[in-house]
C-alpha cells in the first residue's frame, strides 16, 4: 500500500474527479459518508453527546457531511465552525447549507466565549485543520485544541489530527489536537509512522474513498506501507523437486563469552525460516550451547572467548554477522580482514555494526545491496545525530544511496531503506521489546536470503514475519512473558497467516518494537 505526500493526495483526488466524471462535492460525501457509517456501526444508535468541530476548509466540509448524517440518523450531535478566517471552500459552504436546510444550524466559534462545554463521557469529532496544513494554528484555535485535549474526552481525527503536518515536524506540541483513532483516506500517512508523533495519536485506519488507483500507481510513490496482500505476492512456493541444497546455506557469525544466546537464536531463526543448510561460527566457548540447543545446525569455532581469527571454512550462500559478537581490538582486527575477503551477500547486526561505525572506511568493503539492520541508537552511530524524524530518514536514504546498502532501522514502524525507497512495516506490538528480538529478525533475513530472495524483498519479508509472530502470539501469551524464543515459537504461524483469506489490514492499534 502506497503512502502518498500531501501533493499527490490533492493530485490524486484531481484525478479521481476528472476520470469518473464526478464532483469535488460528490467525492466528499462519499468520503464523509464512510466516516458516519463506520462510526454509525459502532455506536449504533446511543445516546451519547458528540461535538463536530469543523474548520472553513474542505476537512471542514467532511465533518459537516458527517454531522448532517449523524443528525438525520438521531445520535445527540452539536455542530461548531472554527471560524479562523474569512475563507470557505465552496464544497465547505455548500454542506453547511445543507445542515442549516435541515434545521441544524452550526454554532459558529469566533472567540474563547464560544466555546462548548466537552465531558470526558462525550465524543469529539475533529474536522478542523486536514493534512494541507502549512501553519501552526494560533489565536483562538489553539486555545481551542488545548481545551479539547485537556478534558481527554476520546476524539475521533477525520483523515488528520488538527495541527499535525503532513511533510515537516511540529515545532509546538500544544497546537496539535491528540487524537484518540483516525479514519483516514485512501492510504496511510508518513506522519503517523514516526516516533515523534506519537503523542498525537494511538490508533488509526484507511478509510477506501475509491481514487484513482491508476493514477496513483503511476505517481511512482516510493513510500510503501506492506500489508499482507503484498507480503503474499513476494513467497516463493516450493518445488517438489526441491532439496536441501536449493534453499541456500546460511552462515551465522557472532556470540562471545556470555552472548553466545544471540547467535543461537540467530541461527535457530535462520533454520525455521528454511534456510536448507546453516552453520555457525562462534568461540568455542559456545561450541556445545550450539550443539545441544540446535542438533540440525553446523558449527565453527574461533578462539577460546572471542572471535578472533575469522579463520571459516564453510561455503556459505549468505552471512549473518554481529549477533553477540562483541567489539573487542583482536575481534575488530578479524572482522577486517574477514570484510577484505568475503565476496558473499551480507546481514550485519549489533556488534559489527558498532565496528563499522568506530571505522567508517569498513564500509568501502560491504558487497553492493548489504543488509545492515540498526536499532535507533546504532543508527546515530552510523549516520550521526538527526534533527527530527523527517531528517533522520533523509539522512538514511544518502547512507543508502552512498553506500548501495539496505538500511533495516527497527522501531515501532520498522522502516526499510533502499536508496530513496522507503517500506514502512504494519506488524508487530511492544511485546518485541524484548532482549534478542533482533537477533532473531538477523537470522530470518539471512535464511531469506538464503533461499533466493531479493535482499530488498528479505528484509521487508522478515520485518513483517517477525512483527506478526507477536500479533499471534499475544492472544496467549499478553505482553510480559513474550520473549525472543516465542518468535521462533510462533514463525509457523505467521507464515501459514499470510494464505489465509481475511481482508488485507489497514489499521494499525499495535506498532512494533524491536530490538
Amino acid at each position: 500500500m502506497y503512502i502518498l505526500s500531501p501533493q499527490q493526495i490533492a493530485k490524486a483526488d484531481k484525478a479521481t474527479i476528472k476520470t469518473n466524471g464526478i464532483t469535488s462535492l460528490e467525492l466528499m460525501e462519499y468520503a464523509a459518508t464512510q466516516c458516519f457509517q463506520w462510526l454509525h456501526q459502532r455506536l449504533q444508535g446511543q445516546n451519547i453527546k458528540i461535538h463536530v468541530f469543523c474548520g472553513i476548509g474542505n476537512n471542514g466540509g467532511d465533518g459537516l457531511v458527517i454531522a448532517r448524517h449523524l443528525y438525520q440518523n438521531g445520535y445527540n450531535i452539536d455542530c461548531y465552525v472554527v471560524n479562523f478566517s474569512d475563507k470557505r471552500t465552496p464544497e465547505f459552504l455548500e454542506n453547511y447549507n445543507r445542515l442549516k436546510e435541515l434545521g441544524k444550524w452550526p454554532t459558529i466559534i469566533n472567540n474563547e466565549n464560544d466555546f462548548p462545554t466537552v465531558s470526558f463521557d462525550d465524543i469529539v469529532i475533529d474536522a478542523i485543520f486536514g493534512i494541507g496544513l502549512s501553519r501552526k494554528p494560533t489565536g483562538f484555535t489553539k486555545k481551542l485544541i488545548k481545551y479539547i485535549n485537556s478534558t481527554k474526552v476520546f476524539t475521533l481525527a477525520i483523515d488528520f489530527p488538527s495541527g499535525l503536518f503532513g511533510d515537516k515536524s511540529v515545532n509546538d506540541k500544544t497546537s496539535v489536537l491528540k487524537a484518540g483513532h483516525i479514519l483516514t483516506f485512501q492510504t496511510p500517512k508518513l506522519a503517523f509512522l514516526l516516533p515523534e508523533n506519537k503523542e498525537f495519536l494511538n490508533t488509526w485506519e484507511v478509510i477506501d474513498i475509491g481514487l484513482d488507483l491508476n493514477f496513483i500507481e503511476n505517481l511512482k510513490p516510493t513510500i510503501n506501507y506492506i500489508t499482507k496482500e503484498k507480503i503474499l505476492s513476494y513467497y516463493k512456493p516450493r518445488n517438489k523437486w526441491s532439496h536441501k541444497g536449493t534453499f541456500g546455506h546460511s552462515l551465522l557469525i557472532g556470540g562471545s563469552f556470555g552472548k553466545i544466546g544471540a547467535i543461537t537464536l540467530a541461527s535457530k531463526a535462520a533454520l525455521k525460516i528454511g534456510s536448507g543448510l546453516v552453520s555457525a561460527y562462534i568461540p568455542k566457548c559456545g561450541y556445545n550451547i550450539l550443539q545441544i540447543s540446535i542438533p540440525e545446525i553446523m558449527v565453527e569455532v574461533d578462539d577460546d572467548n572471542t572471535l578472533s581469527y575469522f579463520n571459516i571454512k564453510t561455503k556459505p550462500t549468505v552471512i549473518g554477522i554481529g549477533p553477540g559478537m562483541g567489539t573487542q581490538e583482536k575481534t575488530a582486527l578479524g572482522f577486517y580482514n574477514f570484510l577484505k575477503e568475503n565476496s558473499n551477500p551480507l546481514i550485519i547486526d549489533a556488534d559489527a555494526i558498532n565496528l563499522l561505525s568506530l571505522n567508517p572506511k569498513l564500509l568501502e568493503l560491504l558487497p553492493k545491496n548489504t543488509i545492515l539492520t540498526p536499532h535507533p541508537k546504532e543508527l546515530e552511530r552510523l549516520i550521526g545525530t538527526w534533527k527530527n524524524d523527517y531528517d533522520k530518514l533523509n539522512k538514511s536514504i544518502e547512507f543508502s544511496k552512498k553506500h548501495t546498502v539496505v538500511l533495516v532501522i527497527k522501531g515501532a514502524h520498522t522502516v526499510i531503506v533502499n536508496g530513496t525507497n522507503l517500506t514502512f512495516n504494519s506488524t508487530g506490538n511492544p511485546a518485541l521489546s524484548t532482549a534478542g528480538s533482533g537477533d532473531v529478525l538477523t537470522g530470518l533475513i539471512t535464511g531469506l536470503v538464503a533461499q533466493g530472495y531479493e535482499p530488498q524483498i528479505a528484509a521487508i519479508f522478515g520485518v513483517y514475519l517477525h512483527g506478526k509472530t507477536a500479533d499471534i502470539a499475544i492472544q496467549q501469551t499478553g505482553y510480559e512473558t513474550f520473549t525472543a524464543s516465542t518468535i521462533i515459537d510462533y514463525l509457523a504461524e505467521a507464515l501459514l497467516d499470510i494464505f489465509t483469506n481475511e481482508e488485507t489490514e489497514t489499521e494499525n492499534s499495535e506498532p512494533e518494537t524491536e530490538n
